[in-house]
């Protein structure tokens, strides 16, 4: 109790310093005292505010996109590249995106992996890289200051557009690859994850693991790394996202000269439209106490216009934590599982809708029967209006955060520019958010999704199955009295 009398003196003595407030004593009559503070009682009825974008954008000479936010608050800028450089461009070597990927830092002409990470260190400024089913990204941070983002954007260009891929780290990060495959075979989740991509699409780019697969990785050459990164990490195949302390004509200077340290060459081909896979439920046997449930459709492209109505059904249905449907049915009424969730993946072409939980062996059958039961019985009836304005304040008021940084802007930009989203679409996006209805809901989850459509993937012991346990209300149960000593 003292404690928090002492913190909500703290916050109230802040308030009256903020506004330039007089008074006696924060904790008396604070109202009338300060009333400034009333105003906070009306934020929760307020729509947060959204950090405007003025986006701009252009190409550079040799064909790479380049999306710009001016942002001056600090002395500071962000910079990412991507790539249409994904596992979904393996082709017949899966594994060799990432391995291109990862390796990019690893040597250039003059310098080995300690010196690159000793040089940013240096110069404070920081460089990551990854690479997905979709995607390979190459990000910088740095000082504006030029003594320091002068030489930083030097090395950086350098790493990225002119690798060496040396042997020796090349054995080093195949043999790590190596060994998290290995890895793999003792974790039952990591199994039915791999296994329900390639039961969800078949022979498509997006079945196989982005990590690649031991038989792969051991024919891999460094050679066919620098001929995958001379193919796929061109300026015509990259996105260059650019925001921070920058005026445009220093935007337009670091993109053409990223993009000239680049290999030339043109896009990509996108990858093809995935056949329809045949549901069913495949089952791996593991010895555990619990069953990994995944259950999946193919979904949705990244710029399918049901996006918006699909995100907020998803919120309600498992992808917004506690409260959702099959949090309330499968946790909080029966205790089944510590948590479950389901989200869609939208990608260049239909990404997965995936639900995923753990539960205990001898549950799994009638759980997975209960899951099915219920995204059947919301398909059919929809959200309820209640839920949908609780899904539509939850989102207005944590969408802020997605602009909230230097770092979240310009991976919001990568994202635009990537799936050539109109530039409009962060405010687009939450207009569709407000304006969406239950039934526009209900319509947009039954023309993607079907329950009985559904690839299934079980990891878990065979053991004899028990009955679920009753369903108990929220608050129906007494609270356990305490125990005596």
């Amino acid at each position: 109790m003292i404690s928090r009398l002492i913190s909500t003196t703290g916050i109230l003595l802040s308030l009256a310093l903020l506004t330039g407030c007089q008074g006696t004593s924060p904790l008396a009559d604070s109202a009338a005292a300060y009333p400034q503070v009333q105003s906070l009682a009306a934020l929760s009825k307020q729509s947060p505010v959204t950090r405007p974008l003025n986006i701009q954008s252009w190409r550079t000479a040799e064909g790479a996109r380049v999306l710009f936010v001016a942002a001056t608050e600090l002395p500071m800028f962000d910079l990412r590249l991507t790539f249409a450089a994904g596992s979904s461009q393996d082709g017949k070597q899966p594994g060799i995106a990432m391995l291109t990927n990862g390796m990019l830092n690893e040597g250039i002409a003059g310098m080995d992996t300690t010196a690159i990470a000793t040089g940013f260190e240096n110069l404070g400024a920081d460089f990551t890289n990854g690479a997905y089913r979709d995607m390979a990204v190459a990000s910088l941070r740095t000082l504006s200051d030029p003594t320091k983002s002068g030489p930083a954007l030097d090395l950086f260009a350098r790493v990225v557009g002119q690798p060496t891929f040396p042997s020796a780290a090349f054995e080093r990060i195949r043999n790590q690859l190596l060994t998290s495959i290995d890895y793999k075979q003792q974790d039952p989740g990591a199994l039915a994850g791999d296994m329900l991509m390639k039961r969800l699409y078949g022979n498509h780019p997006y079945a196989h693991p982005s990590i690649g697969t031991a038989d792969s990785l051991k024919t891999i050459t460094p050679a066919q790394l620098r001929t995958f990164h001379q193919r796929a990490y061109t300026a015509g195949n990259a996105v260059i996202a650019l925001t921070g302390d920058l005026t445009r004509a220093q935007a337009e200077a670091i993109a053409a000269q990223v993009s000239h340290a680049l290999p030339k060459g043109p896009a990509l081909p996108q990858v093809a439209q995935p056949s329809p896979p045949t549901g069913g439920i495949t089952h791996i046997e593991f010895p555990s106490e619990q069953t990994h449930l995944l259950l999946a459709e193919q979904g949705i492209a990244r710029r399918d216009p049901d996006y918006a109505a699909l995100y907020l059904g998803n919120q309600i249905l498992g992808g917004g934590g506690f409260g959702t449907r099959l949090m309330t049915e499968i946790r909080e009424k029966r205790g089944l599982t510590y948590g479950v969730y389901s989200g869609f993946t939208p990608m260049q072409v239909p990404g997965p809708f995936t639900i995923t939980l753990q539960t205990r062996a001898e549950m799994s059958q009638n759980t997975l029967a209960l899951v099915q039961d219920i995204v059947r019985r919301y398909l059919a009836e929809g959200p309820t209006q209640k839920e949908l304005d609780d899904a539509k304040r939850e989102m207005t008021g944590s969408f802020p955060l997605s602009t909230a940084s230097n770092s979240a802007i310009v991976a919001q930009l990568g994202m635009i520019g990537f799936y050539d989203l109109p530039l409009t679409f962060l405010d687009d996006f939450m207009k569709q958010i407000q304006d969406v209805t239950p039934e526009q809901v209900r319509t947009a989850l039954n023309k993607h999704l079907s329950a009985d459509r559904f690839v299934i993937v079980t990891a878990g012991p065979t053991v004899a199955q028990q009955p679920l346990p009753p369903a108990v209300e929220r608050g129906a149960t007494p609270l356990p009295s305490v125990p005596e000593h």
